[in-house]
């Protein structure tokens, strides 16, 4: 190995460094030295998180050879265009108007639009400011992009002198209130400096001696383990051990939600799913812990692989897990007195229809990436992406041999999960790599080892059928929902609940019998996605709607105010709505309907073709008996500390923290500035839930109220003064109080689908305008409005960048998105991530705004309903524009041509009915004896 003393003027400084001109890149030089704000997402020039300016001219720098970089170059990163004491106005820009979420890919944003303002045009349009960052490869999966340019916009105006700094400084209202307003996120002013600390940077700033690891992941999908050879891996100079399955203390095995079924943390009988991990290599550095993981030879006996939950159920496939079917868990929905049979008989119109949604890859711009270490006080501690740390704690404890309460596991800071990272085996294999060494360790997978690695949306296929009488009132719902659940359980019997949830959400239907399945197949296990089981359920029914629509001839917007729940209509799961804003909801959305489809029509030419889809979806909050704790402490100076352990994944936890606070503790008269966030750490952070299925805002806000009520009544004198903290400890009194929210609410019957089981609920109708070229089947959504009510909205910054967000998400999901090809969708492009050109910059949310009775301050939560049918909305566009419905997601091009050109010669192209194996009427009869 031969290295190299260049010079590179760095940020205005001459630096002197020595480098290997053979491997390594310009952004592993700059990070090596400090540089952390260039961050590594895909390390493949895809992502633009790694950009910098290289003498002049913006370049990515993770595939920048620094052999190819001359002495002298001079390079700009984030590091410095400003710093915390002097913001540059992008910088302010990106603070101010939300364009901060997990912040992973904002430095890379922020030094690409510096380039193009100071180097290119300081006067652009917004189409130019995402023609350019589609030119550089910037790709944000947060923010929806359009806070990225409304910020963009804003700075260039403070750079050109048209107004000043102070002109983009958020400002507090008079009333000193920050609830429902844009103040901004805390954490945003380290995250634009390029000063937060992420999994990676973390990893090059640990102490002395941490071991890097590498994993042995084979590249197959189910086969047998015969043999582990690790002799010649464990002969290179450096590596410290290779890990396997025998090396592990407890019982290798991390269990599911549901404890329902174990998955292994290290492979030790069979690998059962691309990805599997039967190894893991330490070493004294990266390097040469991924060239020994190369030469770990592992004997495989091949075994049958069901690439789907279909081919897993036909006749003659074999168990994926001997001890349990293929299909081992149905749950239903039943509503309404009626045989659904003879409804269907009796019904004047009558659709149905089958189909099938994606495995949808979450493709956060950083890959997972975990630390782990014995502590000061003798924990094992890890520190990952992890959003349950809590449950993660306990759910990892018997699986790697150690008791719960000598676990610790800390958040890092977090480039995105959206779900995926409520995955346990990346906590479980974290300590039991640092125990079968004995030392510090640290893993940072590389994209395609993270999208093999990590759980994705379940796939589903869906028959369904709806009957309607001759008033065009929806009368009836049959369906049948089969989940493909990957090679391991996590939580099927939650994923069922929510579809059982939305399929028909939110219409009046009062005869209503459906089945959901869930089943393995040798693929990647489903986990957590935004939005949890509602995209799958609301493809069905949403399809079916527009159908129906077609069928009798009435505008499906029409279609749908005919039939949407109104005051005393009840759920699917028989119970009244909290709420019945919808009628109101498509009161507003109305004249935008009108002018879409007007626009639509009169822009269509023979070529291209324009249409507009509407779609409803929506979520829940929290669930029956949720439990949530926080802790309020009354400081030495005046100040409050909030301990929580609110997981911040770039959704808001922050700033949902200190909303709440500040408004829960308004009596006491304190500053924003006096409150003081300490989240998420087992050690020393309460047990506050997972941030998942948009409870934290609610259970946070709730349990935060009791705690403030606490604090308050403690400190209140006689008189109506407070004490101060000096007359507390005088009077013995405590400064620290827990505040709890605990649910009981009725669960939902798996078998009969009644019940309520969360304390609120969210609605959203989606707008969607899309243009079709039909010369190629290439789709472009044009413009997106949601009209949603989630309570009175907490912080406007927050909910709009979860909606701008989950709409991005909800087009990817349904243009582009997909991880079938373990190969080809390894990475972010060849998965499909949506890029600032595929995304319309003419996206609005309106809030219609219905308080919660039981919410904290009327709020609810928001983050999952915006990912819930916005795809439903661009298909239903489709369909609209040029007369093809796409039944199986995604509307890849190649699929919008096969359908045109099928409908030219008068045929559809649809798929037929699935077949699950056992019968829809089989099912029915299996729960039955259950509930005998």
């Amino acid at each position: 190995m031969k290295f190299k003393k260049i010079w590179l003027k760095i940020n205005g400084a001459n630096r002197m460094i020595i480098v290997n001109p053979e491997t390594d890149s310009l952004a592993n030089v700059l990070r090596k030295t400090g540089l952390t704000g260039t961050k590594i997402g895909c390390n493949t020039g895809q992502c633009g998180a790694c950009s910098v300016i290289l003498n002049s001219k913006l370049i990515r720098s993770c595939i920048k050879k620094i052999k190819d970089v001359h002495d002298y170059s001079e390079v700009i990163t984030i590091e410095g265009i400003g710093t915390p004491q002097n913001l540059h106005p992008l910088q302010q820009a990106f603070i101010t108007y939300g364009a901060v979420q997990c912040g992973f890919c904002s430095p890379g944003f922020i030094v690409s639009a510096y380039a193009l303002l100071n180097y290119i045009n300081n006067c652009p349009t917004r189409k130019e400011v995402r023609t350019w960052f589609q030119k550089n490869h910037n790709i944000c999966r947060c923010t929806g992009y359009k806070p990225i340019i409304d910020a963009v916009m804003a700075a260039a105006e403070v750079m050109r002198g048209d107004k000043a700094m102070s002109d983009i400084i958020y400002k507090m209202p008079k009333n000193g209130s920050i609830y429902s307003t844009k103040y901004p996120k805390p954490g945003a002013l380290e995250k634009v400096c390029g000063l937060s600390n992420y999994g990676d940077d973390l990893s090059l700033k640990m102490p002395d001696n941490i071991l890097e690891l590498a994993l042995v992941q084979p590249n197959t999908s189910h086969a047998k383990i015969l043999k582990i050879d690790t002799s010649v891996a464990e002969a290179i100079e450096g590596v410290v051990k290779v890990i396997t399955a025998q090396d592990v203390k407890g019982t290798n095995r991390v269990y599911s939600y549901s404890e329902e079924m174990f998955k292994p943390i290290i492979c030790d009988e069979k690998i059962c799913q691309y990805g599997d991990v039967v190894a893991v290599v330490a070493a004294i550095s990266r390097d040469i812990a991924r060239d020994a993981a190369s030469k770990v030879v592992v004997e495989l006996e091949e075994l049958p692989a069901y690439l789907t939950a279909l081919e897993s159920l036909a006749p003659s496939a074999k168990k994926i897990h001997p001890e349990i079917s293929n299909d081992y868990y149905y749950s239903r929905v039943v509503k309404g007195d009626e045989d659904i049979g003879k409804v269907f008989e009796g019904a004047s119109y009558v659709v149905e229809g089958s189909f099938h949604t994606a495995r949808q890859p979450h493709l956060p711009i950083e890959p997972d990436v975990f630390q782990a270490y014995t502590d000061d006080e003798g924990f094992i501690a890890i520190q990952c992406k992890s959003q349950c740390i809590h449950v993660h704690q306990a759910m990892i404890a018997k699986g790697i041999g150690m008791p719960v309460e000598k676990i610790r596991i800390i958040q890092n800071i977090t480039g995105g999960s959206f779900g995926y990272s409520m995955n346990h085996t990346t906590p479980a294999l974290a300590a039991v790599c640092t125990m079968a060494v004995n030392a510090p360790v640290n893993l940072t997978m590389s994209y395609p080892e993270h999208q093999a690695f990590s759980g994705k949306r379940a796939p589903s296929y869906s028959n369904g059928k709806m009957a309607c009488n001759k008033d065009g009132k929806i009368i009836g719902l049959q369906y049948d929902i089969l989940m493909e659940m990957g090679a391991y359980n996590t939580a099927a019997h939650i994923l069922n609940e929510r579809v059982g949830r939305f399929v028909g959400f939110p219409y009046n239907i009062t005869n209503v019998k459906g089945i959901c399945r869930a089943a393995f197949s040798n693929t990647s296990f489903e986990i957590a996605y935004r939005a949890f089981g509602s995209p799958q359920a609301l493809t069905c029914s949403e399809s079916l709607i527009d159908m129906m629509a077609e069928k009798i001839g009435i505008d499906p917007f029409e279609f749908r105010y005919r039939n949407i729940a109104r005051d005393g209509d009840l759920t699917m799961n028989s119970y009244p709505y909290d709420e019945y804003p919808m009628e109101e909801m498509m009161n507003m959305m109305r004249p935008h309907y009108e002018e879409a489809r007007d626009r639509a029509r009169k822009n269509s030419t023979e070529t291209k073709k324009y249409g507009v889809g509407i779609a409803f979806g929506g979520y829940v909050a929290s669930s029956s008996k949720d439990r949530c704790e926080i802790e309020l402490e009354l400081n030495p100076d005046g100040s409050i500390t909030h301990y929580n352990s609110w997981e911040q994944m770039g959704q808001g936890a922050g700033i949902g923290t200190l909303t709440h606070t500040y408004e829960a503790l308004h009596p006491l008269g304190i500053r924003v500035d006096q409150i003081r966030l300490v989240q998420n750490d087992t050690a020393i952070t309460p047990n506050t839930g997972p941030a998942a299925g948009s409870r934290s805002h609610y259970m946070v806000g709730k349990a935060t109220i009791n705690a403030a009520n606490q604090l308050i009544k403690a400190m209140k004198k006689e008189n109506g003064t407070f004490r101060t903290y000096e007359e507390m400890i005088a009077e013995n009194i405590p400064t620290r109080y827990k505040g709890i929210q605990q649910n009981d609410i009725m669960p939902i019957d798996p078998n009969t689908g009644k019940g309520i089981s969360n304390p609120a609920m969210h609605y959203i109708l989606f707008l969607s305008e899309v243009e079709v070229d039909i010369l190629n089947g290439k789709t472009k959504v044009l413009n997106f409005k949601a009209v949603s009510d989630v309570g009175v909205v907490g912080n406007i910054l927050a909910v709009e960048g979860q909606a701008f967000g989950g709409i991005s998400h909800g087009i990817g999901f349904a243009l582009k998105e997909d991880y079938s090809d373990f190969k080809r969708h390894s990475t972010m492009a060849g998965a499909g991530i949506p890029t600032v050109e595929d995304i319309p910059d003419n996206i609005d949310v309106i809030f219609h705004v219905t308080p919660r009775k039981t919410g904290p301050f009327g709020s609810s939560g928001c983050a999952e309903s915006f990912q819930s049918s916005p795809h439903m909305a661009v298909i239903n566009a489709i369909k609209d524009a040029v007369g093809i419905r796409i039944y199986e997601l995604p509307a890849t091009p190649e699929k919008i041509k096969a359908a045109l050109d099928a409908m030219k010669n008068g045929k559809e192209l649809k798929p037929e009915k699935y077949n699950f194996g056992k019968s829809f009427a089989e099912v029915n009869r299996i729960l039955d004896d259950q509930i005998k």
